[in-house]
């Protein structure tokens, strides 16, 4: 009887340690989620051109605080304000940017790119999307 007794018990103290392992591996570390995909202005007349600064929300949805290193835009798009401090798990951020378009026909195609804190995937893209025509 005794010996059935430590066996059970050796299988509760392996599935705990087994369990705590597994927990660690469950770690996320820091994870930047943008509250929207993409900025899509879609179609926009040239007599009617958009607003081009923009506020770009995310989220540290993982369980390390997440620190932005560097954030560029391309093709003309300036960042005007990011974060510099960490964003802790569950909170949020904003990254400011503004550039400017022609009024011609023309599609919109920008990226924002950040660069953070997370091993497995360190650099993210925010595209803004659309397309400037000539009203008919």
């Amino acid at each position: 009887m005794k010996s059935g007794v430590a066996f059970v018990s050796g299988l509760l103290l392996l599935f705990s340690f087994a369990l705590n392992a597994h927990n660690d591996d469950e770690k996320t570390g820091p994870l930047l989620k943008f509250a929207n995909k993409n900025h899509d202005y879609g179609t926009v007349y040239v007599d009617e051109m958009p607003n081009t600064k923009l506020d770009i929300a995310f989220s540290n949805q993982g369980d390390e605080p997440l620190i932005l290193s560097n954030v560029r835009g391309c093709c003309g798009t300036r960042i005007t304000k990011w974060p510099r401090e960490p964003i802790l798990p569950g909170d949020e951020g904003t990254i400011s940017i503004q550039f400017s378009l022609a009024a011609k026909p023309q599609r919109i195609s920008k990226t924002v790119t950040v660069t953070y804190n997370n091993e497995a995937e360190p650099v993210v893209r925010y595209r803004i999307v659309g397309q400037v025509v000539e009203r008919e």
